[in-house]
């Protein structure tokens, strides 16, 4: 009650001291600190600190009306939120409030009463003002009209012109605005020197704004060097991997025909490997072939000479069916026991003794080094050497002895073309050859059991 009755008792006072215009000039005064100056050619009075073609006139309790309508926005303000009646309703009393505005008077109460002279009222349901209603709406439709028709701004609420502006509520108002309730106590400033001090305020904003903008402009101008140079990178390396994949070609293509030629000489070693065994081959066939003939030969001999050879035909026989699973080197030899001495000799005078006396085959001499050693022809050429066997058979030209020794030295004269043979124990001579030697000589050795090399004299 007491603070519905100070909202009246204040709108009461207001209204009232609105009907002088002394009163309406302190109000203006006390608040915003405007002072009066002259009086105009109206009777109104300015104020000071507003705008020089804006003047406030003063004409009692209301100060501007509506031209068709002939009535104030004060007068159509509802006692209780101030503002344009909404749904206005009549009590009892003759007193109009808005529907609202009474609804959520009566709940805070909680008594059925009239906000301005609190008379009580029996009835829940009030009747709407429509003749209150229709002129507020019309009012409201005007001022519209008015205020879009582009002419100088006005208070929306009162229809006065806009010159004050209310620090707490942050907007523009009129003088009426400024005695209303709404803004009891508040502070107010001439609209002038509020946008001017708005306006530096945004300036201020936009300096910080355009320095933001100066900023963003020199890092996008950053980005896309940036971008610029990702884009050089990328062709770039886009270059680099295509010179290095293509020289990976290069190096596939490079290998591939190294490997086909390698395939290709691969198949001529292989074609001439078996060449060599088809050669081979022929030769031991040949071989075998002798050896057939050899046998037949000897099985046309008398009984006394077959039986005398038949220890050595069988033994060749059995070697030709049982060779040793050995590598075949060009070096060894497949038919005959023979090796060869591992120093040559192509000048000078040289000789060795062997110790012969526990095999029952042997052969000594020299030979060259390209003699063919595979099959049964080594003695055939090349070969210059004594031989003896307790069978009585020796091979190709070598030169046959036929007792049994103890030991044999052979004495080489290369710069001569001499080989000369001879028992060292009895100092018995026992073959000599004579050639023109041009082929490094290195010695032979053939055994059936086994012989002793003995430390060559050499000079």
């Amino acid at each position: 009650m007491e603070i519905a009755g100070e909202s009246m008792n204040k709108h009461f006072r207001n209204s009232h001291l609105a009907d002088s215009k002394e009163g309406l000039y302190l109000q203006v005064e006390e608040s915003t600190g405007i002072r009066r100056s002259e009086t105009d050619d109206d009777g109104g009075k300015t104020l000071e600190g507003a705008e020089s073609e804006s003047k406030v006139y003063i004409a009692g309790a209301q100060t501007v009306k509506m031209a068709s309508l002939n009535v104030s926005a004060e007068e159509l303000s509802c006692p209780v939120c101030c503002e344009i009646f909404k749904t206005p309703v009549l009590l009892s009393c003759s007193h109009s409030v808005c529907k609202e505005c009474l609804q959520q008077f009566w709940r805070t109460k909680k008594t059925q009463e009239c906000p301005v002279c609190r008379r009580r009222s029996s009835k829940s349901e009030l009747p709407v003002n429509l003749v209150l209603k229709n002129l507020c709406e019309s009012f409201l439709t005007e001022r519209n009209e008015t205020s879009s028709s582009g002419s100088e701004e006005i208070c929306s609420l009162h229809s006065e012109k806009l010159k004050l502006f209310c620090l707490e509520d942050k907007q523009p108002a009129c003088l009426v605005c400024f005695t209303s309730k709404k803004h009891d106590n508040h502070k107010f400033r001439p609209i002038s020197e509020v946008v001017s001090a708005y306006k530096e305020e945004l300036n201020t904003a936009l300096k910080s704004l355009q320095k933001k903008i100066q900023h963003n402009k020199k890092m996008k101008g950053e980005f896309e060097k940036t971008v610029q140079h990702i884009k050089s990178q990328v062709e770039l390396t886009e270059r680099q991997i295509k010179q290095q994949f293509e020289k990976l070609h290069q190096f596939l293509r490079d290998e591939e025909e190294a490997t086909i030629t390698a395939l290709r000489e691969e198949e001529e070693q292989k074609k001439q490997m078996m060449k060599e065994k088809l050669e081979e081959m022929n030769r031991h066939i040949s071989a075998l072939s002798h050896t057939i003939k050899d046998m037949e030969e000897m099985m046309k001999a008398s009984d006394v000479c077959f039986l005398k050879e038949f220890p050595v035909s069988k033994e060749s026989v059995r070697r030709s069916r049982n060779k040793q699973p050995l590598p075949d080197n060009p070096e060894r030899f497949d038919w005959f026991e023979c090796v060869l001495g591992s120093e040559g000799f192509n000048s000078g005078t040289h000789c060795w003794d062997v110790e012969v006396k526990g095999s029952s085959v042997w052969a000594l001499g020299v030979t060259t080094a390209s003699n063919q050693r595979k099959e049964g022809v080594f003695f055939s050429t090349d070969v210059w050497c004594v031989s003896y066997s307790q069978y009585g058979w020796t091979p190709g030209s070598s030169f046959h002895v036929k007792q049994k020794l103890d030991r044999v030295r052979v004495n080489l004269d290369y710069d001569r073309g001499r080989v000369s043979f001879s028992d060292p124990v009895t100092n018995t001579h026992l073959h000599t050859f004579t050639h023109t030697f041009t082929h490094t000589l290195f010695p032979v050795f053939r055994c059936f059991d086994s012989l002793r090399i003995l430390p060559v004299n050499s000079q």
